[in-house]
């Protein structure tokens, strides 16, 4: 079976079988042809490969109007490739006649459509058919637009613009240089130190903080400098950096550094002065501290200082420390003496301070306190001499405190402003520095009508209301120390003087009350009494 020729397209007519060339009706486009008219021009493909071009009937319509709808493509019949017919002539619907302007110079193709004409299917591969865009003459003539690059304008060529432009995009580079810095300069701050072990630092006063700095590089506490300089002045902790002596813990970082001085954690020192001492005695113990300095004066008036642990700090200085005690030992006098008890015999705060201080050196136990200031306080309400031994001391010796042997009985008979086996009344001065519960003691004594007591040979003292009782009560403390010893033990303990045995003191007459002078026979070394 032959190819009769090619299968009619879309608005073409078919051309009548078993007719010969010459009797098919005219093809409109030869009709076009002739007289002139430039039909537009479609490419296709023949069988044999020679690209012709083919009149379609083409409707006018507006280049912006939507493609027309077209029909489903149908499946070509199969065909035998008939022989190519010569160059410049293309074969007609039966290859019989050749067509008239074949050759001729068409129209411009547009580029889509190039694209579409060159895509040719693969052998042995079905071609699926391309959809065209019907286009009209006018459009297919017109060379395909492109886009005109916009050009800047004026007001962004500006050198105003361009200038910001730069110092904008500096600020940037700046700011994110400068939050690098500050990420690595946070981490080196927050790292451990090269501190190995915990280490005391004296930071002398005036100094500024490249001393600060040098001081803790030169004592190992930092390595870098410039860190810790920077982290001062990020956290405005420049002001707050304060003198001292500052205790770093091993591995402190720059942080903790930082924070421990410009928050003031000095190392604290403290001294504690105990109750009882003469201010010579406490003077002394001042000097004794290599932590405190400068040097001082004048002794302190006894009674003055307040007795008590201290804490402070290096560099204070030891009349610092004295007038710091003094003010603390007026407050508190200050306010035991206005809740004193109401019947007491003392006019003044000073008499006060008198007092206490003769509790202070009569015993060491807080429980006897307000009872030893009972007896005191009742015998000056019954004009009796107080016969305090302590008071014999202090009227040798001063304010040295110790006698550093036992009393002799001479030293008792032995007039000095303070010695109280002597004189009537309170001394002129204290004798020590009594603490807190000495003052609270002399201010609000026992409510009891006891007038002696004496030692019971254990640190402690046995009390009595009556001369007869006292006496039993230095007999008992006799035959302790007797059977202790192994010897009778004397009145007094001095050393080389002739003293009457117990026995014959017992039988002796009491003397009046008046003058007990021998109803506080005490048999107690100085180092009871300092207690």
């Amino acid at each position: 079976m032959t190819d009769t020729g090619t299968p009619p397209r879309n608005g073409e007519r078919p051309a009548p079988r078993g007719r010969g060339a010459s009797e098919r009706p005219a093809d409109p486009i030869d009709s076009k042809l002739r007289s002139g008219a430039k039909p537009p021009a479609a490419a296709r493909l023949t069988n044999s490969g020679t690209t012709t071009a083919t009149a379609t009937p083409v409707q006018q319509q507006p280049s912006d109007a939507a493609p027309l709808p077209r029909a489903a493509a149908k499946p070509a019949a199969p065909r035998t490739t008939a022989p190519a017919p010569p160059a410049g002539v293309a074969a007609g619907p039966n290859n019989s006649k050749p067509v008239v302007g074949a050759g001729e110079p068409l129209s411009p193709l547009s580029q889509s459509l190039l694209n579409g004409m060159a895509a040719a299917p693969n052998p042995g591969q079905r071609a699926e058919p391309k959809r065209i865009n019907p286009r009209s003459p006018r459009a297919a003539l017109e060379p395909d637009r492109v886009e005109i690059p916009v050009s800047r304008s004026k007001r962004a060529r500006h050198p105003l613009v361009i200038v910001g432009n730069a110092i904008i995009s500096i600020f940037l580079i700046v700011v994110v240089a400068a939050g690098y810095v500050l990420y690595i300069g946070k981490q080196r701050f927050d790292a451990p130190g090269p501190l190995q072990q915990d280490r005391i630092v004296d930071i002398p006063r005036g100094s500024g903080i490249r001393d600060i700095t040098d001081v803790l590089s030169r004592e190992g506490v930092i390595d870098q400098s410039w860190v810790f300089i920077g982290g001062v002045l990020l956290l405005k902790a420049r002001e707050g950096l304060k003198a001292g002596e500052y205790q770093f813990k091993a591995h402190a970082s720059l942080s903790d550094v930082v924070s421990t001085i410009s928050e003031g954690r000095v190392v604290v020192h403290q001294i504690s002065i105990p109750e009882g001492l003469t201010s010579e005695q406490i003077v002394a113990r001042l000097m004794a501290d290599d932590v405190l300095t400068g040097n001082i004066d004048e002794i302190p008036p006894e009674g003055s200082m307040l007795p008590d642990t201290y804490s402070f700090t290096r560099g204070m200085t030891r009349a610092q420390m004295i007038v710091h005690m003094q003010h603390a030992q007026q407050r508190l006098v200050k306010e035991i003496w206005e809740r004193r008890s109401p019947d007491l015999p003392l006019k003044t705060p000073e008499q006060l301070v008198i007092l206490a201080s003769l509790v202070e050196k009569e015993t060491g136990k807080p429980e006897e306190r307000t009872r030893i200031a009972a007896v005191f306080v009742n015998r000056l309400k019954q004009k009796m001499r107080l016969q305090s031994d302590p008071t014999i001391i202090y009227g040798l010796v001063g304010g040295k405190g110790t006698l550093g042997r036992p009393i002799m009985k001479s030293e008792i008979d032995q007039p000095t402003p303070y010695n109280t086996y002597q004189i009537d009344g309170l001394p002129p001065g204290p004798i020590a520095n009594p603490g807190r519960a000495a003052l609270e003691a002399a201010a609000n004594p026992a409510r009891t009508r006891e007038l002696y007591f004496v030692a019971d040979g254990s640190g402690g003292h046995v009390f009595a209301e009556t001369y007869e009782q006292h006496q039993k009560n230095v007999m008992r403390l006799r035959q302790l120390e007797a059977g202790q010893t192994g010897q009778a033990a004397p009145v007094f303990s001095p050393a080389g003087s002739e003293v009457a045995p117990p026995a014959q003191a017992a039988t002796a007459p009491p003397p009046a009350p008046a003058s007990p002078h021998t109803a506080r026979h005490k048999p107690r070394h100085h180092a009871q009494s300092a207690e």
